[in-house]
């Protein structure tokens, strides 16, 4: 990319995933993600190309854009849980419900401080869980359920997919009697999701 189609492209509008700009040339700051060399844009919003800097940024058209980052609270729907790792598809950050589409991974070491055998313990296919970013490393968001106010909110019965109750540590399901275990949030059951 030249300095005359990068001028050309500072001020205008880009679109997550857009082509900004090369290592070589620039450094990728706020808004903007590398990969391969590359710099993209991480967010809808204004391209600025800083040449003195040699710096490309990207500002977000809204300034209340909801994009997860390292430290922020998700709530998520697992998709899929294997022996080691779950996705999550990421429908909320913070309080704010979102638009896009983001995907995190949970790691079964990330789950909780104590030892756990199977994600399967932890989580499982249709789950709403609250979790935290922990990295954003190659483009993933890397979360974890470790603190007592993070994992499963809402827990549906693997045999029926009936909302399971919390009674002790097991959950229940009231429809066919199955009993599951999960790693849940202190506030199960009790999350909002309408809001």
């Amino acid at each position: 990319m030249n300095a005359k189609s990068c001028e050309q492209r500072s001020g205008h509008l880009v679109l997550p995933g857009e082509r900004l700009g090369v290592i070589e040339e620039f450094i990728p700051d706020t808004g903007t993600y590398s990969k391969d060399g590359v710099i993209y844009s991480k967010v809808v919003g204004c391209a600025l190309m800083d040449m003195l800097n040699r710096k490309v940024s990207v500002y977000p058209l809204i300034s209340e854009a909801s994009v997860p980052k390292v430290g922020t609270k998700v709530m998520g729907q697992v998709g899929n849980a294997q022996s080691d790792n779950a996705l999550v598809r990421i429908f909320q950050v913070g309080p704010k419900k979102i638009s896009g589409v983001f995907s995190g991974i949970l790691h079964i070491s990330d789950v909780q401080d104590r030892y756990v055998d199977s994600m399967n313990d932890a989580c499982r296919l249709g789950d709403i869980i609250r979790a935290k970013v922990i990295s954003e490393k190659n483009q993933i968001y890397h979360l974890t359920t470790v603190d007592p106010d993070l994992g499963v909110v809402y827990g549906f019965c693997s045999r029926c997919g009936n909302l399971l109750e919390q009674r002790h540590r097991d959950l229940h399901c009231t429809k066919c009697g199955n009993i599951e275990g999960r790693k849940t949030a202190l506030d199960y059951g009790k999350d909002d999701l309408s809001k």
